[in-house]
């Protein structure tokens, strides 16, 4: 174990219910992506717990949405602040649990530092607004004065690429409006939740605010069944997310699933060696594990015979090994099942006419960068969500094909089309079938305070901070009659 893992020491870690730690007898094994070793012990509540933690939220939900802006915005604003100050530590938490390099880990502590302070600065001004209504006769002297009241306790129901940030995305926007809110981490890495539940104990909110539970099995079915929680976030794999919709369909469920995000360069584009350092930083930087990265490039021909070549030579100056090693871009996938999965999928798409420009190996649960072109669109590295260190690369003829082929797949939550004529940008909106397009660059990051998220099979609801605050709350109407405006 190096110097850098030394700082995350394997020790039994408690969860929390109703901001308070808890230990059980039942213990889960947190080990490390690269090398399977122990990082940890976790506690894992029981049926008790669950029931304890759940009474708890719907006992706050009143307390806490009646608790002043500036109370929350203190708690949200400390918890920023903790999390900046302690940023080597959790960055470490983060690369021990998931894998990912320390230098991603480190860029997603910073991340979840600016959506606790962006939630801090939104909770003092997320209200509602005044609308006249003196525009019609019977509307004199009548004033509308519309609200965003919490609709109850939230379940957040977190993946295990992002952590940190991914609970964050949740906790923050429930807290900034006033809502209880029960975190359920990934099984594989629920260190970092924890740690911020520990965080969260250290500020003045009601007791019931928040809880952290890792449960499994029936205690999760609980969760997401009990009517005490009536809104669920949940970011995941589209089947998990159908799964928990069918389970709590009168529940307000926000999802964001699977995605299948293009890169689209386009004729007018020039600037190719920038466009390759992109497309194969961002299409390995959590070794495929984000919904964002890119995973299919459709290159214009004009460009394709200059430009293949820069992009695999660009996905092989990629270091891959420890990922504690400042200097590694590319960690493990989560699992060696996962790193089963993608190889598997690879040699599919080889023995279906594929040709393998560079990678495709496996060691573990390390995928080696990978560049396939000549892909068939049915195979599966085409059509569905690798989430896997793993570019197909697609040659067209013409723009509108491009985006035919971007359109070509279930999903629909991000595309990046580098060029740099206007009109082809707003085609591009038209045209894609996404949630967000990014005009001249990759999708590389979550913009935090906007809306968030896509269509298709890419889920429901925006994962942006006001997106969802707004998720989370629900307008009431109130009119003020006899008003002289």
């Amino acid at each position: 174990m190096t110097d850098e893992q030394d700082a995350v020491v394997a020790k039994p870690r408690p969860f929390w219910v109703a901001g308070r730690p808890h230990s059980s007898d039942d213990t889960i094994e947190v080990r490390h992506p690269y090398d399977g070793t122990d990082v940890a012990t976790v506690s894992v509540p029981g049926p008790e717990h669950v029931e304890a933690a759940i009474a708890a939220a719907a006992a706050a939900a009143k307390p806490l949405r009646s608790v002043p802006a500036h109370v929350r915005a203190s708690a949200l604003a400390h918890v920023a602040h903790t999390l900046a100050a302690r940023t080597e530590e959790i960055a470490e938490t983060i690369t021990a649990e998931n894998g990912k390099p320390l230098k991603w880990s480190t860029i997603e502590v910073a991340r979840a530092v600016s959506v606790f302070t962006f939630a801090a600065e939104e909770a003092r001004r997320h209200v509602g607004e005044l609308q006249r209504l003196d525009t019609d006769v019977a509307g004199e002297r009548r004033l509308g004065l519309i609200r965003r009241r919490p609709r109850g306790p939230v379940l957040a129901v977190a993946p295990f690429n992002f952590p940190l940030n991914l609970v964050a995305h949740k906790v923050a926007p429930a807290l900034a409006v006033g809502a209880p809110v029960i975190v359920k981490p990934a099984s594989a890495t629920p260190l970092s939740a924890l740690l911020l539940g520990e965080i969260l104990a250290e500020t003045d909110l009601p007791a019931g605010s928040f809880s952290v539970l890792p449960v499994r099995g029936a205690d999760m079915a609980t969760l997401i069944e009990d009517p005490r929680l009536p809104v669920i976030s949940f970011t995941g794999s589209t089947g998990v997310g159908h799964g928990i919709s069918a389970a709590a369909p009168r529940k307000h469920v926000v999802m964001e699933l699977g995605s299948n995000s293009a890169a689209i360069l386009c004729p007018d584009w020039t600037d190719l060696d920038f466009a390759a350092k992109r497309i194969a930083t961002f299409g390995n930087y959590q070794a495929g594990q984000s919904c964002i990265a890119v995973q299919r490039v459709v290159v214009h021909r004009s460009l394709a015979d200059e430009f293949i070549p820069k992009l695999v030579a660009e996905v092989e100056a990629l270091r891959t090994g420890d990922p504690h090693d400042p200097n590694v871009d590319v960690g493990p996938l989560i699992d060696e099942r996962n790193a089963e999965r993608v190889e598997t999928w690879v040699s599919e798409a080889v023995a279906a006419g594929a040709t393998l420009l560079t990678g495709g190996k496996r060691t573990g649960a390390t995928v080696e960068p990978t560049v396939l072109s000549g892909v068939p669109a049915a195979e599966k590295v085409s059509c569905e969500e690798v989430f896997g260190p793993v570019l197909v690369v697609t040659v067209v003829d013409t723009v509108t094909e491009a985006f035919e082929v971007a359109n070509g797949t279930d999903y629909g939550l991000q595309a990046g089309v580098f060029t740099r004529d206007l009109q082809t940008a707003f085609q591009a909106s038209a045209d894609l079938e996404v949630g967000g397009v990014v005009i001249g660059d990759v999708p590389s990051y979550r913009a935090d305070q906007m809306p968030y998220g896509g269509v298709k099979g890419s889920g429901t609801g925006r994962e942006g901070l006001r997106s969802a605050m707004d998720d989370f709350t629900e307008e009431q109407v109130m009119v003020l009659s006899g008003i002289d405006l």
